[in-house]
């Protein structure tokens, strides 16, 4: 990356700016970026990896750590392979395309792992083999290239550029999106780029592969099928955007949640955890504090014959006000949002005191947290399976079962 000049605020201790240093990477942190030492102080080096000999440039030196950029693999590992998108390394939607499909999945167990460690002092938990994507290019089925107001730098629709903030790469074609978006993707292209005169602002368009095409409003009415299911959902909402692994998902989390008759499903969108699990259940009740969702769950179940499945708009205060049974003979399945769960929320969990716990998350720092004040309200992690719902990114599902100690 092209850094001509100090920051104002560099601090030139312990490396000067654009200074080159080599080093050995031990590690891979869980951003996807590689971890070394020099004299015992740590240097991240982003597109680098575990075992590589590597010259890099300092670009900034913080509290306890410098990162600096990759120059030159001197020593490649074994698991390096040849990035299949032109862009990789300067577009950062993607950290590991440089690492091997199954070296993927063995460093994203381990990240897993070290967060439980770390960040929830669960010491000992079963972190599972990762349960790789069978489609690991082309996946995608939800695109939101960003486009910024025109400058004298042109007009760029795309994604961030690696280490920037606001900055954005140009991207024509994205591998990791379905062959359906990328065939729009130049239309609509050339849709924002016919009126960019006139824009004010930057902004983000969307590309959602549905059954009836592309669309890119994000308020229309789109469908997938999930297995033997008919799923109806808003465009621009959240919904899982690799439907070849979705199924896998759906099928162990509820899976694990068996075993008790009745199961709340907390967080539970447009209810594609309930509709799975309700022949599993006597009774599935979805909770969600979402009233546009709870209206698509309602028109899914009765699409699929749910008839078990009923759906509430529980208030985040009282998420398990309308509940009708009891908790000792239930499992719930929790879905929330990266950002994990508030206090107030894993209060009333605990409080109506389910027999089993599935908690699915997208963002395992934010889990084992979660864990932790589980675990000191009486519940124990059985074991935990990850998930690959986003090969060639650091991203990566959880899975954790839980049950009263």
């Amino acid at each position: 990356m092209d850094r001509k000049a100090p920051p104002k605020n560099f601090t030139p201790v312990p490396f000067e700016y654009g200074q080159e240093i080599t080093l050995k990477i031990s590690d891979l942190n869980n951003f996807g970026v590689g971890v070394g030492r020099v004299d015992g102080w740590v240097v991240m080096v982003p597109y680098a990896l575990a075992g590589e000999t590597v010259r890099a440039r300092v670009w900034r030196n913080h509290k306890n750590y410098s990162q600096a950029d990759l120059i030159e693999v001197v020593e490649k590992s074994p698991d390096r392979t040849e990035p299949f998108c032109p862009l990789f390394g300067e577009c950062g939607g993607c950290q590991y395309q440089h690492l091997s499909y199954e070296k993927q999945l063995e460093w994203k167990r381990s990240q897993v792992e070290t967060l439980m460690r770390r960040i929830g002092g669960l010491e000992g938990v079963d972190v599972l083999p990762v349960k790789g994507s069978p489609v690991v290019r082309g996946y995608r089925s939800k695109l939101t290239p960003h486009y910024e107001k025109p400058s004298a730098r042109g007009f760029a629709i795309g994604f961030v550029r690696q280490g920037r903030r606001t900055e954005l790469v140009d991207v024509e074609a994205c591998p990791i999106a379905s062959d359906s978006i990328n065939a729009a993707l130049p239309a609509a292209r050339a849709s924002l780029q016919r009126v960019c005169a006139r824009l004010k602002r930057g902004g983000t368009i969307l590309l959602r592969d549905t059954l009836s095409g592309v669309t890119q409003d994000n308020t229309a009415i789109a469908s997938e099928k999930v297995g033997p299911f008919l799923m109806s959902f808003c465009a621009g909402e959240f919904f899982q955007n690799n439907p070849h692994m979705l199924p896998q998902l759906l099928e162990y989390a509820v899976s694990e949640a068996e075993g008790n008759r009745f199961l709340v499903d907390a967080y539970c969108g447009v209810g594609v955890f309930s509709i799975w699990a309700s022949g599993r259940f006597e009774r599935v009740l979805g909770v969600e504090i979402s009233a546009k969702s709870i209206e698509c769950a309602k028109a899914n179940a009765a699409a699929n014959n749910a008839s078990n499945c009923s759906f509430i708009a529980g208030k985040a205060e009282c998420i398990f006000e309308g509940v009708d049974f009891p908790g000792d003979e239930a499992s719930v399945i929790i879905d929330p949002p990266r950002n994990g769960c508030d206090a107030v929320f894993l209060n009333q969990l605990a409080d109506f005191s389910p027999k089993k716990i599935v908690y699915v998350s997208c963002g395992p720092d934010t889990q084992a947290r979660d864990l932790a004040i589980l675990c000191s309200k009486g519940y124990r992690v059985e074991h935990i399976q990850p998930f690959d719902m986003f090969p060639q990114t650091r991203h990566i599902e959880s899975v954790a079962t839980l049950s009263k100690a």
